[in-house]
């Protein structure tokens, strides 16, 4: 039998309506776009990171996998949607015959991705902690109205310019923002996303690398 690839994954259609409606629940609650957009960048984001630190492929394939199923447990709750989502991912993938030493490394990714119980406890955790708390922008806001932002509507749509820079000499990884202060105050930016970023700080020091934060120019962390 072939690897269980990510396109695979993508053409499931139980996957397909799971990420649907986790993110259905989303939107009822009044959270930002976690549909396949979001599961999508996470995927490449923590695919191409290890790949650039010299990962094999498929440890490779396997955080691109483990960052499109990430937030899948939303649609039980979002409390505790990490571990609800690595359980859900060990019966599906269980279920196309991934073997047990691959889905062990993707369930325990998911299992230690959101940030009240998140750790990098191996390198596709770390990859995908990384990936998902780095992906903020504009597009994510779903409330169109600007009266009514809470913070987390007014820190994303604040973001203009959001990129991931990966520098091989220094072994640096920088979340590179440009910020629309007129919308959003960088202090606004800490307050919600302090804890995220002490936890790439961490993810990034499990892959032997330097995380930094440039907001507008300015080196933050």
């Amino acid at each position: 039998m072939n690897p269980i690839t990510l396109e695979d994954i993508q053409q499931n259609e139980t996957i397909k309506t799971y990420i649907v409606r986790a993110d259905e629940t989303l939107i009822a609650l009044g959270y930002t776009e976690h549909a396949f957009a979001h599961v999508t960048k996470t995927a490449y984001e923590a695919y191409s990171l290890l790949l650039k630190l010299g990962y094999d492929e498929r440890t490779a394939e396997l955080a691109r996998i483990a960052g499109y199923l990430h937030d899948i447990g939303n649609m039980v709750n979002r409390v505790d949607h990490a571990q609800s989502g690595a359980l859900i991912a060990f019966q599906l993938l269980t279920g196309l015959g991934m073997p047990p030493q691959e889905i062990a490394t993707i369930v325990t990714a998911i299992g230690h991705h959101d940030e009240a119980t998140a750790a990098p406890v191996n390198p596709v955790a770390a990859a995908l902690i990384l990936a998902d708390k780095c992906d903020v922008r504009r597009s994510r806001v779903r409330n169109r109205d600007v009266s009514s932002f809470d913070i987390h509507d007014r820190v994303n749509y604040s973001v203009v310019r959001s990129e991931m820079l990966f520098d091989h000499e220094k072994r640096t990884l920088t979340l590179l923002l440009e910020i629309d202060t007129e919308i959003c105050a960088v202090m606004d930016y800490f307050e919600i996303f302090l804890s995220r970023m002490v936890l790439c700080r961490q993810a990034a020091e499990h892959l032997d690398i330097t995380f930094k934060l440039n907001i507008n120019g300015q080196s933050l962390l």
